[in-house]
């Protein structure tokens, strides 16, 4: 086993901030996993009573990074798709609205948001690491810290990756926890 074959794995022994990046690319890497190479009739797959999709959950994903790492960081608004959606007519947008999208649309999407929130979590951690106060407030004043932030969209990837684990596994029988070894997304980017 190289560290190649399985690049998503955290560090052994890191600092607090590279293990909590770790644990979110680890959980990006296993959600990007179960949604990859899929067609449109995969990505819009059910199970059971529940309106989940792949699609959507990929869709819903990239909107919040993309929250977390514009609105919430640093109170810049977000910008396509998200800022011509109609939220209040459809406050589920981002779930419902993947089933119009084509696959190929999805993944771009995800992919590149992912990329920009890398970008802007670094550029946050060298400006003032995890204890700086971000943008996000509770009504009363208080302000969230970054570790903050991304602590909730690690907890927001797990509850999703595990929709993500039923959903692919009901789409083709695609199961388990990790990639397998030297796995990377058909777009090419982790």
């Amino acid at each position: 086993m190289t560290n190649s074959d399985y690049w998503w794995e955290p560090p052994l022994a890191g600092t607090e901030a590279e293990h909590l990046i770790g644990a979110l690319d680890r959980l990006r890497t296993t959600f990007r996993w179960k949604t990859d190479d899929l067609d449109a009739a995969g990505l819009r797959t059910r199970i059971g009573a529940s309106s989940l999709t792949l699609g959507g959950l990929l869709k819903h994903l990239a909107r919040a990074e993309d929250q977390m790492f514009s609105t919430k960081l640093s109170g810049a608004p977000m910008g396509a798709p998200w800022d011509t959606a109609d939220w209040s007519a459809d406050p589920d947008w981002d779930f419902n609205s993947a089933a119009e999208d084509a696959p190929e649309d999805l993944y771009a999407l995800w992919d590149a948001t992912v990329e920009r929130s890398r970008a802007r979590l670094d550029a946050a951690l060298a400006a003032g690491g995890l204890d700086q106060l971000v943008h996000l407030t509770y009504a009363d004043g208080r302000r969230f810290s970054l570790r903050r932030l991304l602590c909730d969209l690690i907890e927001e990837y797990g509850r999703h990756t595990g929709h993500a684990d039923l959903l692919r596994e009901a789409v083709d029988g695609v199961a388990g926890e990790d990639p397998p070894p030297g796995w990377h997304a058909k777009s090419n980017r982790p």
